[in-house]
């Protein structure tokens, strides 16, 4: 699997997300990251946001990838494809903050922007924040916020629905974590 801590990852884009891709694809590359980017090079042949989810999606199905960029109008269409994809935990974020907290709370593993409403560089950042962050960075100081959220991506990664209705509509064999008080300092 290409690691985002070797700096490799991979990225696509509708019509609508491409202007977008390519500023966070260029500055990507300027900071010597890896990018594959499954965009077609003919603006004209440019796959429907949800084709686009899919092929994207799937690199992280496949295992070939850990984390995924996708682009789209507003995010929201590639981000609901990609995540038909088993395994895909997608974000949709229009800021930094929530891009970091998508990877270091959510442990998301694709994040979508759309290029209507994300600017240029602030997408960079978004990118950057999501890429350069895991699970429970910046909160080492909250006792209990890495386990807590470690479970609710393994309930996410491991959800079974059938198994969740047959059990009244919880998850089967739930565990509790405990979550410490939040740390005073903490802004978000």
């Amino acid at each position: 699997m290409l690691m985002a801590k070797d700096k490799h990852v991979v990225v696509g884009a509708d019509f609508a997300g491409f202007e977008l891709k390519e500023a966070v694809k260029g500055h990507l590359e300027l900071r010597g990251w890896s990018v594959a980017d499954l965009t077609p090079e003919q603006s004209n042949d440019l796959p429907m946001y949800h084709r686009v989810g899919f092929l994207v999606g799937a690199q992280i199905s496949e295992r070939t990838f850990e984390k995924a960029l996708a682009f789209c109008g507003s995010g929201m269409g590639i981000h609901i494809a990609a995540s038909k994809c088993p395994h895909v935990h997608a974000a949709v974020c229009e800021t930094m903050a929530s891009a970091k907290r998508a990877a270091t709370a959510n442990n998301a593993n694709l994040l979508a922007m759309g290029g209507f409403f994300v600017g240029h560089r602030l997408g960079m950042a978004m990118a950057d924040a999501f890429l350069d962050h895991d699970l429970g960075d910046g909160y080492e100081d909250w006792d209990g916020f890495y386990e807590y959220h470690r479970l609710g991506y393994e309930e996410c990664e491991n959800f079974d629905y059938d198994a969740y209705r047959a059990n009244d509509f919880r998850v089967p064999g739930q565990r509790t974590i405990e979550l410490g008080p939040e740390p005073e300092a903490l802004a978000f």
